[in-house]
């Protein structure tokens, strides 16, 4: 069907009209605003991505001086951990020990001493002091997990009070040779580590810097909110894990406040992970103004166009008029209003080619009115006209499919081609158009017509003059048997049976 519309397509040139016009300008108004729309759209994501990039770089940088500190700081531990159990470590002194435990100890102005529990929770060894005051943590989350659990490894508690300020707390467990627990080493950063961290930073009132366990527990934010920290995001039944995976983004309402954000998630493998965001509004800002600015350009366009095209309708609408009439003319036989003869050469040689592609069957009829120049010796050249018009009647009532193409061939001589038609149908309309003009014709005109039929399949190479000649051959038969009847031609030997 879509090779048919194009060859038809062809055979005419294109004609303008009034809603032609109008149609295209207001496709074209849609498509100018479709696209800009998908340039606003693009640009938005370009915004949006930008600043997603910008905060999976913030998070990154502030995920990994994390993740450094703590394993500087769990490498103390470990060192610690590891000479505490030395035979040797017993028999020393005070001063000798600490410098055996601690000479390798991580020190700096955020991070606690470290500290060494025996199996009862009771405080044996402390790094700031020789002499530590007794104190006992045997009830402590960090105490508790090590002595249930002989594979916690590196453990760090919620955040919590510890020696008289806000910090989290990073312990290991104290093993002998056979498993068996024997205490905890401990130590902390202070919540003052967080804000020096996130003070250097330069960042928007608005933007959050939130740090957080695997376990979705809230270590620190950014802005400082006691009432958020330590609070586990996985106990919120409105947020799930999956709005925010590892390395992932998530636009919209967070867990904490109401103010829709873009969120990114480090992808870090460390003991915490962060999540920076910033708010929606901030990030489509400037987005937004240079919206406005291009929505209102388009409109004013758009306006322009249409009005064009309105006040250009009633003169295309004229030419389109105009244009119709001469192709009417310059395809239509004037007589009988079928289609002349150039117009028939032309969609016989469209639906020859696709037969040949199709590999379908074409069929034409050649019909002669019987006796003719006799009937127009003896009546006159109006009445013969008058017969040709009726034949024509006759011939477009029987021929009705679309792709059908009915034309005045030459003289009394008209030509109906039938796509994809085979020989016994093409036969059967054929008998239905002699019978029409052979009862039209008992009204008065005593005029018959014959008619030869030819249907073949085109192969490639073959020209669509075979057909016709076929056609005329079997005309001649009928006309040679006696007139009014239909003959057809048999391929391709072209030997003919009435």
């Amino acid at each position: 069907m879509l090779s048919g519309w194009r060859e038809a397509m062809a055979l005419r040139p294109w004609r303008i009209s009034a809603k032609l016009l109008i149609m295209t300008s207001v496709v074209t108004v849609i498509g100018f605003s479709a696209i800009c729309f998908n340039v606003m759209l693009d640009m938005r994501r370009g915004e949006e991505a930008l600043a997603r990039q910008t905060l999976e770089n913030l998070a990154t940088t502030i995920d990994a001086d994390i993740s450094r500190n703590i394993e500087v700081y769990d490498l103390s531990l470990k060192a610690v951990a590891s000479n505490v159990l030395l035979p040797e470590i017993a028999s020393v002194s005070k001063p000798i020990r600490q410098l055996i435990l601690f000479d390798h100890a991580t020190t700096a102005k955020h991070f606690g001493a470290v500290q060494v529990f025996d199996a009862d929770g009771n405080l044996t060894i402390d790094a700031s002091t020789l002499d530590p005051v007794a104190e006992n943590r045997s009830s402590e989350e960090y105490f508790t997990v090590h002595r249930d659990n002989p594979n916690a490894g590196l453990f760090i508690s919620r955040p919590m009070l510890f020696r008289g300020a806000y910090s989290i707390v990073l312990s290991r467990r104290l093993s002998d040779t056979d498993g068996g627990f024997l205490g905890v080493v401990a130590g902390s950063i202070r919540f003052s580590y967080f804000h020096e961290l996130f003070e250097r930073l330069s960042l928007d009132p608005e933007d959050t810097i939130t740090v957080l366990k695997r376990d979705r527990t809230i270590m620190m934010r950014r802005p400082f909110d006691l009432d958020i920290i330590g609070k586990n995001l996985a106990a919120l039944q409105d947020w799930r894990s999956d709005n925010l995976k590892a390395g992932g983004s998530y636009a919209g309402k967070g867990p904490v406040d109401v103010t829709p954000r873009l969120y990114v998630r480090s992808s870090g493998s460390g003991p915490l992970f962060v999540v920076a965001g910033k708010p929606l509004a901030a990030v489509f800002e400037l987005w937004q103004k240079e919206a406005y600015r291009i929505g209102a350009v388009v409109l004013v366009l758009a306006l322009f166009v249409l009005g064009s095209a309105i006040v250009l309708a009633r003169e295309i609408s004229r030419r389109a008029d105009a244009e119709s009439k001469l192709e009417e003319m310059a395809t239509t036989d004037a007589l009988t209003g079928l289609r002349n003869r150039r117009k028939f050469d032309q969609v016989i040689d469209a639906e020859w080619r696709r037969a040949t592609r199709q590999k379908t069957p074409v069929a034409l009829l050649m019909i002669d009115a019987d006796h003719f120049k006799a009937y127009n010796d003896t009546f006159g050249h109006q009445a013969g006209d008058q017969v040709l018009v009726g034949i024509a009647i006759c011939i477009s009532d029987s021929v009705r499919r679309a792709g059908d193409c009915a034309a005045r061939y030459g003289g009394e001589e008209f030509a109906v081609l039938l796509p994809n038609t085979p020989a016994a149908e093409a036969f059967k309309i054929a008998e239905t158009i002699r019978g029409k003009v052979q009862g039209w014709s008992d009204g008065g005109t005593g005029s018959t017509v014959s008619c030869g039929i030819a249907s073949l399949t085109p192969s490639a190479g073959m020209d669509w003059a075979v057909l016709v000649a076929a056609a005329d051959k079997a005309l001649y038969a009928a006309k040679a048997g006696g007139r009014n009847q239909s003959v057809v031609a048999s391929l391709p030997k072209l030997s003919l049976v009435a």
